[in-house]
Order: C-alpha cells, then sequence, then structure tokens
C-alpha cells in the first residue's frame, strides 16, 4: 500500500469563478457553473476527499489516515488529528475579494481559523496583477476613512505576475487576486474568510456579498507593507517556507528524476507543467514497473512509509510541500 493517493475532485461554484480548468487542465466541469475552486485534497467535516485507484479507491482521505495513520504521516502523528494541508486549484476569471484570515492570536476570538497560504501561478493573462499587503505607510485609520469612501484599492500593495511565479500570504496580510490567474493553492486546513471590500459585487444570488469588516480590521497585520513574490526561474528551489509548510520547486528536463526517501515525512506531490512518472522504489522488481503517471494539474499524497523516484516524461515542473507535520520526520 505504497502507492501514492490520488483524489477526486471537488468542484466548488463562486461567483469570480470560470472555465479554465476545463480548457487548461482538461478537467470535465459540471455544465454551465462558474467554477471557481477545485478542492484537491482536503480533510474536513464538511469536505471530504476520496482516493481515486489503488488499494484505498473509494475511501475518504479521513477514512484511510484513521486506519493507517503511521504508514501516511508518521509514528508520532495522532490518528484522530486532520490532514493538515488543504490544496486547491482556483480559476480566477474576475477579481477576488479583498480579505483577510486571521492570525492565530486572534482566530479563536473571531470563532474562525488561521489560515497562511501560497499561490503559485500556473498561468496569467496579460496585465493581471496579485493584491497583497498594504502600500507602504498606509495605516489603519487611513484604511478605514477608504472603506467609507469607496477608495480602498489606492491603500493595497498592486504587482503582476506571470506564470511561475508564487508567493507567500501570511494570516493577518490583506489580499485578493486579479482577474485572470489560474493558481494552485497550498494552505492551512482553514476555510475561514474575512472579506473587507468587494468592489461593489454582487453573489451568485444578485444580492451584495457578506462583508466582515470589523473582523478584517481585528485581523490585518498593520505593519505588513508591500511583500514581494518569488518569481519565476529555471532551477529548482525552495519557494516558501514557514512554520506550517514548505514548497519546493523541482525542475527536470525530459528523463532528469528526482528521488523521494522513505520514512522522512509524507509530502504532497503538485505538477505545474509538463507529466512525470513516480515509481514506488519498493515496487522495483515486480511486473508492474510502470508507476504512477502524473500531468499538469494532478496533486497526490506520497506517504511517510513510501519511497519514490520521479522521472520526467517531458520537461517538467513539481512542487513538493512538505514539513507539515510539524518535525520534518513524520
Amino acid at each position: 500500500m505504497r502507492e501514492l493517493l490520488r483524489f477526486q475532485p471537488l468542484y466548488q461554484e463562486r461567483v469570480w469563478g470560470g472555465r479554465a480548468l476545463e480548457s487548461a487542465l482538461g478537467r470535465s466541469l459540471p455544465a454551465g457553473a462558474p467554477i471557481g475552486e477545485s478542492w484537491e485534497i482536503v480533510d474536513r467535516r464538511e469536505a471530504q476527499s476520496i482516493v481515486e485507484g489503488g488499494p484505498c479507491n473509494g475511501q475518504s482521505l479521513r477514512s484511510v489516515l484513521a486506519k493507517h495513520t503511521a504508514h501516511f504521516m508518521g509514528p508520532r502523528w495522532p490518528a484522530e488529528k486532520p490532514f493538515p494541508i488543504l490544496v486547491k486549484w482556483l480559476d480566477c476569471h474576475e477579481r477576488l475579494s479583498l480579505q483577510v484570515h486571521p492570525p492565530a492570536s486572534v482566530a479563536a476570538e473571531l470563532k474562525g481559523e488561521p489560515k497562511t497560504e501560497n499561490w503559485y501561478i500556473a498561468h496569467s493573462v496579460p496585465g493581471a496583477e496579485l493584491i497583497v499587503g498594504l502600500k507602504n505607510g498606509v495605516t489603519r485609520a487611513q484604511f478605514e476613512a477608504a472603506i467609507k469612501a469607496g477608495t480602498l484599492e489606492a491603500c493595497v500593495h498592486h504587482f503582476n505576475v506571470a506564470a511561475g511565479d508564487s508567493i507567500l500570504v501570511h494570516s493577518g496580510q490583506v489580499h485578493a487576486i486579479d482577474a485572470g490567474n489560474l493558481i494552485l493553492e497550498i494552505q492551512q486546513n482553514s476555510d475561514t474568510t474575512f472579506r473587507v471590500y468587494d468592489w461593489g459585487r454582487t453573489g451568485l444570488d444578485g444580492l451584495p456579498r457578506q462583508l466582515h469588516i470589523a473582523q478584517s480590521l481585528r485581523s490585518i497585520d498593520w505593519t505588513d507593507f508591500e511583500p514581494a513574490p518569488v518569481r519565476a526561474a529555471p532551477t529548482s528551489g525552495v519557494i516558501a517556507d514557514c512554520a506550517e509548510f514548505s514548497i519546493r520547486r523541482i525542475v527536470l528536463g525530459a528523463g532528469e528524476r528526482a528521488h523521494l526517501r522513505a520514512n522522512e515525512q509524507p509530502r504532497i506531490l503538485s505538477v505545474v507543467s509538463g507529466t512525470v512518472r513516480a515509481q514506488n522504489d519498493g515496487n522495483a522488481g515486480s511486473r508492474a514497473p510502470q508507476g504512477c503517471k502524473l500531468i499538469r494539474g494532478d496533486n497526490a499524497l506520497a506517504p511517510y512509509a513510501g519511497a519514490y523516484t520521479i522521472t520526467a516524461e517531458t520537461t517538467a515542473i513539481l512542487l513538493v510541500t512538505e514539513n507539515f507535520t510539524g518535525d520534518g520526520a513524520g
């Protein structure tokens, strides 16, 4: 049972969504709906990933981790503890709301959960932007006045992005994603979002969407000015590193290989460009050495107990999310 775990996507209709998951990633989407999110890996009461293929086919992620905790998460992970990462694809056909996630210091008080997240830009139309953090020198008083005046856009930090760029967005950083971005979001397992501004938009029901101004003002880091993204590069390296997780970008030419050793920690594999094949090294002498093919858009969980050789079938970029169990060793 050392195969990678792959899951059925959970598609979410959003007022700002579109059809890019269909056109760019070849997904089959619900007809006619604006699909803004695909929840790729999730372990929450209200949403459960279902395993697709392999010995655990049809089982929920929660059920698998409860039954085989040490195998997938390592010997020190509590069986009842939820999987700590949530992986999503975001199709931002229109601009998202200006929002913030509560930092740990106030999350419980505000009846929410902290959420630090990383955005990897898989595709971006020319001129598309991200909004993260405040413009240099903006104060809380100026921000509150701008909310009332409807001029909040002038208070926040805009920057252009292109495919391959990424940025780590910490809890407490005010942020929004501009129209025209296809993003892989890797985040803490949380679903708490406070909207501070929504550009005058109405929801799918035609009514103004709910804002959470008081909670947002309580959550925003008023010392966070103009953070910089990690720009695309043709080399491997760490693109995100925080207390909650880290992400490595692995760039492979056709035929090149990367190796993941067993009994270190669980990892999430995300193919953002090209095609790779993951071979379970424990099957090296078996009759079925073909391994698991992962194409652009695929996400999979590599268990603690598994060792893998990743071979690029084409030039490929693989993101490896790790260090999310708290001790780097399961």
